[in-house]
């Protein structure tokens, strides 16, 4: 699994996304209020648009979400399933911190 470097964990606010281009793929990035991470396709399978990054970050119930800006379809962040829609999912990439900055994997998609 190659690991490339995003940014540095401070630069993410909270309840907040941002995108990146990681290998050619475009990475919605998100650092939820707990601190934790989570890294999804950028394109919303139902739109067509690259907006996921620009979405309402947010819970149902346990369940971290990001809803899509442009129809508000939830996805869940840790499985990448849209909880709105059965059968449409987006990537999930693996994501952590090493030394302070936030790496993501494309090539271990899940």
């Amino acid at each position: 699994m190659k690991w490339t470097v995003v940014c540095p964990y401070l630069r993410l606010e909270p309840e907040r996304g941002v995108a990146a281009l990681v290998d050619g793929v475009q990475v919605a990035l998100f650092r939820v209020f707990d601190g934790g991470l989570h890294a999804i396709g950028n394109l919303d399978p139902i739109s067509g648009a690259a907006v996921l990054s620009r979405g309402i970050v947010g819970s149902r119930g346990e369940t971290p979400v990001v809803a899509s800006p442009m129809h508000k379809q939830a996805y869940d962040l840790t499985t990448g399933e849209c909880l709105d829609e059965p059968g449409i999912r987006v990537p999930v990439y693996p994501v952590r911190v090493n030394a302070g900055l936030v790496e993501v994997a494309v090539g271990g998609t899940t």
